[in-house]
């Protein structure tokens, strides 16, 4: 940091006459800390603010920064006059990624990386320079065009943009209207079903082989998983049987390629696609990189591999088009759309969700105004629609179908079979799921029945359009209109349907129904449901509160039936507009043709899905309240929160075993399918039991037979490279020592740590408590609900910054693969036990009673402590500070690895010591 005056110092070695073309803004550049803001002057001088004189300046002068919403949050602003950086790399490289630090900007540009907060104002004005120099080559008439609408848009980096660029005509350049030059699909035949020829162990092994190349490492656990997990690309005997393989993958094996190898090579031998699931999208594009090994060339790659995703992760060119247009005599438009045409044009699949638009991007320009280009609320026109030859959903969905290998998400999956197909009715046959005890957290999403004040708005949205806001929301008429014109049936049903839909919850429910004066119908249902949960729930929470379904308050009863009612002629609408479309799409003597077909198609079933599966489901739920509770079933209430304001009411409908479900719409008809994780079970020695737990956590012991199940060994030295130590002097809900032993560990470390909480308010009181004090030390301290940023912009940051450090909840506890020394400390706040809530209460004696709580701490210790080691040469240090910690959860860790239950400050020389020892 630089010190309280250094007004006099210059550190800008360059000057704008050696670069001439470039017009460097002349403004400040600034780096924001919690106890400081190091100020860099457009002359070169630094200087150490305060955050008050930081905040002060800001009101009058625009800066140079790198992320300008997490600066903003840092000194508690709303927002400030910023030049960002980050906006002007998405401009110049878009579809690229840069760490979005300082040191990630000078490393993406191959510029000196900085050492402190100096240095790192520097960076700024000098990646000013390098990326208006980089624009100087660029000769595009639309990127000019793009520039020009950025700078009517009041985009600060606009005049310097156009400066840098080569001058020339824009007049016949698409602009914004990027649509205009991306390419059509083309339709190919479908292609045949595939055979069923088996891949061999052996086989297995040498496709593995042939992957990893000549002088690889020799590591037979991978060779052996890749053997073991070959079983499931075996022919399938009978219906409903698939092979199915249970594999647990400690880390380092290398379970991602070892299932490739079998995955990879049955596909090729049967002209076959093997669909392979993973929990997180991100976790999609870690895969997908891996694949670059079996297809080196990136044109056989994109033939070979997609990466799939359920459509309102992709940018909608009509929902764009509609923001383009609506740009038109508003300010301040221009820029983000810009920085998006500018992407849409370089972009490989379209993907706005972990894919190659970079995550910090939606960031800064707003993530709601980046999900409103897309198809969230399932309102595509299809054919209908003047973009569907260019359609990026169209365009995954048409190269899914020839792929060998799709790579995709557990919440794709299971959406799949819950609705029995999804876009073009694609149901695999041969699956790989990675992360495999997630399977049943993804199942209890897509199986369960939610009934809320926020679906139910939805619902009215999708139907009505947008009634009295600006909202571009096209309701059913407008996108089917011209299907029912002139056919009295049809258009009687459709506004029989509209007229219906009035009883679902209107813009403003929330507050009306907060008032107990909810609107007849929907909302005067969820006004009782609301006092029922107030009036049940013990205890109380910033971030949501539940009650018991049974009993019902007075009048619940009455209301539920009359809703039920009420949606069951909603649903009988819209089943009767279906039928009458379907007539029309099977019409022998007058058959429609190929895009009407599929738009007809498209549009039949989004009608059955709503009047069957969400509409049907809700009454069923309403009607059941008024019966004894089913067998395998849970209906509960609840109220969110977000920070103390309410969001949403619901009516939830659980399976009490997801497995169920997913066994009967996943599994059974699959031909084969793997499960693996490096942690499937939870340190239990006696295999029977071990296994019996892991089958029953994810589904496949109602499978008609059980699974293979192999074990693969971590290749590490867990009991060399780890020490575990349990802190015995905190008391568990004392915040203020608890901030003391994050900050003293930290301290130990010099930073690489992450820490973990089991609720959000105690990570936010440690992190105001001790993130100043580690700033001074030169320790920087990300934080998941604290920083404006998404988890996966957190992580990235933690991953390159060495010792930066990151405090996180269940998201960053599993999944996080950050090798290396940026992660070489695991601080847990106290033992993960399971939330006791109205779900866990109904499932705990179908999975084992009490062994299910200490399952599940078990687990999550397993699956934090696998976060410490991603290599060979990796060492850190895993410290619960929670003396209370029983000793049988302990199984949780590999054995022989040292175990200290120890005070305070010897956790910290432990820590200081052994990390010391790292080469």
């Amino acid at each position: 940091m630089a010190g309280p005056n250094p007004a006099k110092v210059n550190v800008l070695s360059a000057s704008n006459s050696e670069l001439p073309r470039i017009l460097v803004p002349h403004a400040a550049a600034i780096v924001a800390g919690f106890r400081e803001v190091v100020w860099l002057t457009p002359d070169g001088e630094v200087e150490a603010l305060s955050p008050d004189e930081a905040r002060h300046r800001l009101e009058h002068q625009a800066v140079m920064v790198c992320h300008a919403r997490a600066t903003a949050r840092r000194l508690d602003l709303a927002g400030f006059a910023a030049l960002d950086l980050l906006e002007l790399f998405a401009f110049v490289r878009p579809a690229r990624f840069c760490v979005p630090t300082p040191r990630g900007l000078a490393h993406a540009l191959g510029l000196p990386e900085p050492k402190d907060a100096v240095s790192a104002c520097v960076t700024l004005t000098t990646a000013a320079r390098a990326l208006l120099q980089e624009l100087a080559a660029d000769a595009e008439p639309n990127t000019r065009a793009l520039a020009e609408a950025a700078e009517r848009g009041g985009w600060g980096w606009g005049a310097a943009v156009l400066a840098a660029l080569p001058p020339g005509q824009t007049g016949r350049t698409a602009g914004l209207r990027t649509w205009l030059d991306l390419d059509e699909w083309q339709d190919t035949a479908p292609p045949p079903p595939p055979g069923a020829l088996p891949v061999s162990g052996i086989e297995a092994r040498g496709r593995l082989a042939s992957l990893l190349g000549d002088g690889a490492e020799a590591r037979p656990q991978q060779a052996d998983y890749a053997e073991a997990v070959a079983a499931a690309f075996a022919a399938r005997e009978a219906p409903d049987r698939p092979q199915a393989v249970l594999a647990e993958a400690g880390t380092g094996v290398g379970k991602t390629l070892g299932y490739i190898a079998p995955a990879s090579l049955w596909a090729e031998r049967n002209e076959g696609v093997v669909w392979i699931s993973t929990y997180t999208r991100n976790l999609q594009t870690q895969i997908a990189g891996e694949l670059d090994r079996l297809y080196p060339d990136p044109g056989q790659k994109r033939r070979r591999v997609v990466v799939r995703k359920g459509r309102e992760n992709f940018l909608c060119l009509l929902n764009y088009e509609d923001a383009v247009r609506g740009t038109v005599g508003r300010p301040g438009g221009g820029a983000p759309l810009a920085l998006i045409a500018r992407w849409i044009v370089a972009t490989e699949a379209g993907d706005l969700v972990a894919g190659d638009f970079p995550g910090w991007l939606a960031e800064l320009i707003g993530r709601g105004r980046v999900n409103i280009l897309a198809d969230r609320r399932g309102e595509c026109v299809h054919s209908a629609c003047q973009h569907f030859r260019k359609c990026f959903v169209e365009k995954n969905v048409r190269a899914a179908r020839n792929a060998r290998l799709v790579v995709a998400n557990h919440a794709l999956v299971m959406a799949q079979a819950a609705l029995g197909g999804l876009d073009d009715a694609t149901v695999p046959t041969r699956y790989v799921f990675d992360e495999g005890h997630h399977l049943l957290e993804a199942a209890d999403s897509a199986f369960s029945v939610r009934l809320s004040g926020q679906e139910g708005r939805e619902l009215r949205r999708w139907l009505l359009g947008a009634e009295a806001s600006r909202s571009r929301a096209r309701g059913l008429q407008r996108r089917i209109g011209d299907l029912v014109d002139g056919d009295e049936e049809a258009t009687q049903a459709l506004i029989e349907s509209l007229v219906a839909a009035r009883i679902l919850p209107a813009d403003g429910w929330h507050q009306r129904v907060a008032e107990d004066r909810g609107l007849p119908g929907f909302e005067a249902f969820l006004a009782i449901l609301r006092r029922q949960v107030l009036a049940r729930a013990t205890g109380d929470s910033l971030y949501g509160i539940e009650a018991e379904a049974r009993p019902p308050v007075g009048g619940l009863i009455d209301a539920a039936m009359r809703l039920a009612e009420g949606l069951d002629r909603l649903s009988a609408g819209l089943r009767r507009l279906s039928a009458i479309l379907r007539k029309r799409l099977e019409d022998p003597d007058d058959p429609p043709e190929v895009g009407q077909r599929q738009r007809l198609d498209a549009v039949i079933r989004a009608l059955d899905r709503r009047a069957d599966m969400m509409l049907g489901a809700w009454s069923r739920l309403l009607r059941d309240l008024a019966e004894p509770p089913g067998e395998h079933t849970v209906e509960w209430l609840a109220l969110d929160r977000s920070d103390g304001a309410e969001t949403d009411i619901a009516l939830n409908r659980n399976w009490i075993d997801p497995g169920i479900p997913f066994a009967q719409a996943v599994a059974a008809p699959a031909h084969g399918l793997v499960v693996t994780s490096a942690t499937l079970t939870d340190g239990e020695p006696d295999p029977t039991l071990a296994w019996g737990a892991a089958e029953a956590a994810t589904g496949l012991r109602h499978l008609p037979e059980s699974p293979r199940a192999a074990r693969i060994a971590s290749p590490f030295d867990y009991a060399a490279q780890t020490r575990i130590v349990v802190v015995t002097d905190i008391p568990r809900d004392d915040m203020g020592q608890i901030a003391a032993g994050f900050a003293a560990l930290i301290k130990a470390s010099k930073g690489g740590a992450l820490g973990l909480f089991t609720a959000i308010a105690r990570l936010r009181d440690v992190h105001r408590r001790i993130a100043p004090a580690l700033e001074a030390d030169g320790l920087l301290l990300l934080a998941q609900h604290v920083d404006a940023m998404a988890t996966a912009t957190l992580v990235d940051i933690f991953r390159a910054e060495e010792d930066s450090c990151l405090f996180g909840t269940d998201a960053v506890r599993d999944g996080v693969d950050v090798p290396g020394r940026s992660l070489r400390l695991i601080v847990f706040d106290r033992v993960p036990w399971p939330r006791p809530d109205i779900l866990h209460k109904a499932r705990k004696p179908v999975f084992g009673g009490a062994a299910y709580d200490d399952r599940i701490a078990r687990l999550r210790l397993r699956q934090a402590y696998g976060r410490l080691v991603r290599r060979a040469d990796d060492r850190g240090v895993f410290v619960i500070l929670d003396r209370q910690l029983p000793s049988r959860l302990l199984g949780a860790f590999p054995p022989g690895v040292p175990v200290s239950r120890i005070p305070l400050g010897e956790a910290v020389g432990l820590t200081s010591g052994f990390l010391a020892d790292s080469p």
